[in-house]
C-alpha cells in the first residue's frame, strides 16, 4: 500500500508543531507576553487536529480488526470518501473482506460436496467428541447398518443397546477388524476401523463401518460363477487335444482291422499315444482336484525334467489337431539336455494355453505357424518361447491380458492368461510378451 501522502502530512503537522513551540518559546522571553499566548492557543488547537488526523486511521483498523474478531466480513467501506491514503486502506480492507469471504464461499461449497459423497457412499461414517460424546457428523449407512433413527449423542446408543454401544463405542480397532453384531434380532458381520483426531483442544474419534455380509455373498456367488467359468476353459483345453488324439489312434486302429496287411498296428506309436493321453489326464484330474478346495493353484510338486522331454509330450498331445488345421509347429531345445525344475503337469498347462492362443491367432493366416523354443540365457535363465505368425495382440489391451477375466474373444472367458502368470510366479519365473499387429507374438517362459 502507499502511504506516501499520509506521511507527509504527518511530517510537515510535526514540523509547523516544533516550529510553533519555538516560537512560544523565544516570544516568552523577549517578552511579548500576548502573541506567546495566543501561538500557545494555536499549538493546543494545531495538536489536537493533528491527534484527530492520527486516530482516524488507527479507529479505521480498529474498526476491521474488531470485523475480523467477530468473523463479520460483511462490512463495506466506503472507498469514494476521505482523504485519499484513507480511501487506500478501505479499499484494502474491502479486498480482504472479498478474499475472506470467496474463501469462506469456497470451503462450504466443498464441506457441502464432501458431505453429499459422504451420505452416497454405502460405508457408515461417523465422527464424535470423545469427552461429550455429541456426534459432529454421521451418515445415513451408518444409522441404517446399526438400524438406529437420528442421534446428537452416543450415549443414546448405550441407553438402548449397551452391547452394540460398547462394540462399537467403547471399543478400539486401530486395524480394520470384522466384528459380528446383533440387529433386528439377527447377527450381521460389519468390518469396522476407527481413528482418534484432535481439533483443537477436543478429541475426536471416527469410526468407519461396512456391512459385508451381503458383500460376501455376493462375492461367493461371483466366486462360483468365476470358478465354473475357469473349470470350463481349462478342462475343454486339455480334452480338445486328447479326444483328437484318441480320434487319431482309434482312426490308425481302425485301419489295421480292416487292412491288417496295408496298414500294420505300430506298437510303440499306439503306446506313446495311450501313454501321452494318461500323463495329461492325469493332469487334468490334478487341476481339477486342486480347484476342488475352491482355490487357485497354491501347490507345486516340483521334479527335475528334461524340456525334450516336455516338449515331445506336448507336441504328441498338440499335433494331430494342428495337422487338421494344417498349422506347422516345431520345437527345439538349446542345449538338447536342458533340464527344469517344475512341476511339469503345471507347465504343460501353460503351453497348452499359450499354443491354443496362438493356433486362434494365426488360423486366418495363409502359411500358419507356430515355433517352441528353449534356450538357456547367459544369465543361467532358462527359457521357453512360443512364436506365431498371426494377427498379434492391439497395443491397447496389451496391459489388460493378463488380468483376471479379461478377454477379446466373443467366446473366450479371460482366465487362461492368468492362470499362466500364477503358475509361472509360483515358479518364482514370470511370463513376458511381445506383439506386433499383423506380424505375430511371442509369449515367453522365464525360469
Amino acid at each position: 500500500m502507499n502511504y506516501n501522502g499520509y506521511i507527509t502530512r504527518l511530517f510537515l503537522r510535526i514540523l509547523v508543531l516544533v516550529a510553533l513551540i519555538l516560537g512560544v518559546v523565544y516570544a516568552f522571553d523577549k517578552g511579548y507576553t500576548s502573541i506567546g499566548t495566543i501561538v500557545s492557543f494555536v499549538i493546543v488547537y494545531f495538536g489536537y487536529t493533528t491527534y484527530v488526523f492520527v486516530k482516524r486511521r488507527f479507529v479505521v483498523m480498529d474498526d476491521f480488526f474488531e470485523a475480523v474478531k467477530y468473523r463479520d466480513f460483511s462490512r463495506w467501506f466506503p472507498e469514494d470518501r476521505g482523504p485519499k491514503d484513507i480511501r487506500f486502506l478501505y479499499r484494502g480492507f474491502n479486498e480482504v473482506n472479498r478474499t475472506i469471504k470467496e474463501i469462506n464461499s469456497k470451503n462450504e461449497a466443498q464441506y457441502v460436496y464432501l458431505q453429499k459423497i459422504l451420505e452416497m457412499v454405502d460405508i457408515g461414517i461417523i465422527a464424535y467428541n470423545l469427552d461429550t460424546g455429541d456426534v459432529l457428523w454421521s451418515n445415513d449407512s451408518f444409522r441404517e447398518t446399526l438400524d438406529f433413527p437420528s442421534f446428537k449423542n452416543i450415549r443414546f446408543v448405550e441407553g438402548r443397546k449397551p452391547e452394540l454401544y460398547d462394540a462399537i463405542f467403547e471399543t478400539y480397532h486401530r486395524e480394520p477388524n470384522s466384528i459380528s453384531i446383533a440387529v433386528q434380532n439377527e447377527k450381521i458381520k460389519v468390518l469396522i476401523s476407527d481413528t482418534v483426531f484432535q481439533v483443537k483442544d477436543d478429541p475426536f474419534k471416527l469410526i468407519v463401518l461396512q456391512n459385508i455380509d451381503d458383500t460376501l455373498n455376493r462375492n461367493e456367488s461371483e466366486a462360483w460363477k468365476k470358478l465354473l467359468s475357469v473349470m470350463t476353459h481349462e478342462i475343454m483345453n486339455s480334452i480338445a487335444p486328447i479326444s483328437s488324439l484318441a480320434d487319431t489312434l482309434q482312426t490308425h486302429l481302425q485301419l489295421t482291422l480292416d487292412n491288417p496287411e496295408e496298414y500294420p498296428l505300430e506298437l510303440q506309436d499306439i503306446n506313446a499315444g495311450i501313454k501321452t493321453i494318461q500323463n495329461r489326464s492325469e493332469g487334468l484330474l490334478k487341476f481339477a482336484k486342486t480347484y476342488r478346495s475352491l482355490s487357485k493353484v497354491t501347490h507345486l510338486s516340483l521334479e527335475k525334467k528334461m524340456v525334450v522331454e516336455l516338449f515331445d509330450t506336448i507336441k504328441l498331445l498338440m499335433q494331430p489337431s494342428l495337422d487338421v488345421k494344417n498349422i506347422h509347429i516345431d520345437f527345439k531345445v538349446t542345449p538338447p539336455k536342458l533340464e527344469l525344475n517344475i512341476d511339469s503337469y503345471l507347465i504343460e498347462q501353460v503351453l497348452i494355453n499359450l499354443i491354443v492362443n496362438a493356433v486362434d491367432a494365426c488360423k486366418h493366416r495363409e502359411e500358419p505357424q507356430i515355433r517352441v523354443i528353449a534356450e538357456q540365457k547367459p544369465n543361467r535363465n532358462i527359457v521357453i518361447k512360443v512364436y506365431d505368425n498371426g494377427s498379434g495382440i492391439p497395443q491397447d489391451i496389451m496391459e489388460s491380458i493378463f488380468i483376471p477375466f479379461f478377454t477379446s474373444k466373443s467366446t473366450g472367458s479371460g482366465i487362461g492368461l492368468s492362470l499362466c502368470k500364477q503358475i509361472m510366479l509360483l515358479h518364482k519365473g514370470k511370463i513376458l510378451v511381445n506383439s506386433k499387429e499383423d506380424e505375430g507374438t511371442v509369449f515367453s517362459l522365464v525360469f
